[in-house]
């Protein structure tokens, strides 16, 4: 722990323009956030671009699993995507802290269209293999790396400390209403135009976002002269970690759930084709329900987040997600599995929102891009090893038993933590009792 410490995230009537709510705006508390100009800016050019992934993301999951028809290729695939965020993230929480989020933001939302055109490009000259949808991802995930901790960290910029539960909880409805619309649009048009046509509209959808960083209005960036060096600098954040119990807690839940509890997502063409006997809309209507739940769990979050214990809410959304997942391991019936699915989703974002949220008020401004950065790699660099894992149990015991035993792990360290890791204390300032 530091010997002194940290300022805290500033009020919004402290912090700087960024942080301030355009005026003669009156929102209800469930869409406070919307009430600063750069937010809703921001948040429209998201959920453009975040359709345009989930088109993708669908679409190349059918794509792989066509090609060769093995749960052990769309588990490297993912493996591939993720091996890179997790050897980088968190010197992408270094960069986050160093310099301008909204110019990382630029960069890496450039790099993202490319590969997409690229992707597009390989699928309509029809040369494309697993090998290079593997290597394209692994492009992708080393930009991620840097773009997801300097996202993440963003959002405190744009609304401040008094709005930044409702922000996060509404960037976790925009994300999982592109959940909803993504895969049941891909669905649809995989038929349509293609599996090219599904790449390359992902790759026009950046220019949403990209146009978006472009109108946000941000006082100059000033450059610290004083950062440690990258080493010691990661030591700074993780001895932080490390030292405040809660937030060591909510990185091993996050960890765990990523390994062993969201990674079943990899195996949805597995279900959707042999378990359920569908075909691509079948595979897009199942992700589309996951997403729809998260998108109720993301605005219930909002509107009733700040009424309730956030060490409640937390592990209501774990338990909740982790005993649903499993009753769907088991369905044969598409209906039953798309309605264990929604709730699946409603619990899955209401525990992954309150983790991020949790985790910002914890940290101070200045180890927020690197403490981002554990907690990215907790979430996201994990899931490579996950999705590795998943695929292998799939192999050998079949995709409903792998389902199943990784919902029983995640249930498992739950109720350990539970007991002895992370009791959260009451803060005055955040809202009710941890």
């Amino acid at each position: 722990m530091p010997e002194k410490p940290r300022p805290e995230i500033p009020d919004t009537t402290t912090a700087d323009l960024r942080r301030l709510p355009s005026r003669g705006i009156r929102l209800p508390d469930a869409f406070s956030a919307f009430q600063h100009r750069n937010y809703r800016i921001f948040f429209t050019g998201q959920v453009i671009s975040l359709v345009g992934t989930w088109l993708q993301s669908t679409a190349e999951g059918w794509l792989v699993y066509q090609l060769r028809g093995s749960s052990v290729d769309l588990g490297f695939i993912r493996f591939s995507n993720m091996l890179p965020f997790a050897l980088l993230a968190l010197f992408g929480g270094i960069v986050a802290d160093r310099h301008a989020k909204r110019s990382i933001l630029l960069c890496t939302q450039i790099a993202s269209m490319m590969l997409a055109l690229l992707l597009a490009l390989l699928v309509w000259r029809g040369v494309i293999q697993v090998w290079q949808v593997a290597a394209i991802g692994f492009l992708l995930g080393t930009v991620n790396a840097f773009d997801v901790p300097a996202r993440q960290s963003f959002v405190v910029e744009l609304v401040g400390r008094k709005d930044l539960d409702n922000g996060i909880a509404l960037n976790s409805s925009m994300f999982n209403l592109a959940r909803v619309i993504g895969p049941a649009v891909a669905g649809l048009l995989i038929g349509i135009v293609g599996m090219a046509g599904c790449f390359l509209l992902n790759g026009l959808s950046y220019l949403a976002v990209i146009a978006g960083y472009g109108m946000l209005r941000l006082p100059k960036f000033e450059k610290r002269a004083d950062h440690p060096p990258v080493f010691r600098a990661l030591r700074e954040a993780g001895s932080y970690i490390l030292g405040n119990g809660p937030l060591r807690g909510i990185m091993m839940l996050v960890s765990t759930f990523s390994l062993f509890g969201i990674s079943f997502n990899v195996l949805m063409p597995v279900f959707a084709k042999d378990i359920l006997g569908g075909d691509a809309t079948t595979f897009g209507t199942l992700m589309s329900f996951n997403g729809g739940g998260a998108l109720l769990g993301g605005l219930a979050l909002a509107t009733f987040g700040k009424k309730f214990s956030r060490r409640h809410v937390l592990y209501t959304g774990l338990f909740g997600c982790s005993i649903l997942n499993s009753l769907f391991a088991f369905s044969r019936v598409q209906w039953l599995s798309c309605g264990l699915l929604l709730f699946s989703g409603f619990f899955m974002i209401i525990f992954l929102a309150t983790a991020n949220t949790s985790t910002q008020l914890r940290s101070p401004d200045d180890l927020r891009g690197r403490i981002m950065g554990f907690y990215s790699l907790a979430f996201l660099g994990l899931s490579s090893v996950g999705s590795l894992l998943t695929g292998f149990l799939a192999k050998h015991f079949g995709a409903p038993q792998a389902v199943v035993i990784g919902t029983s792990v995640c249930a498992l360290i739950g109720l350990l933590l539970w007991r002895r890791i992370i009791p959260l204390p009451a803060e005055s300032t955040s809202g009710p009792p941890e």
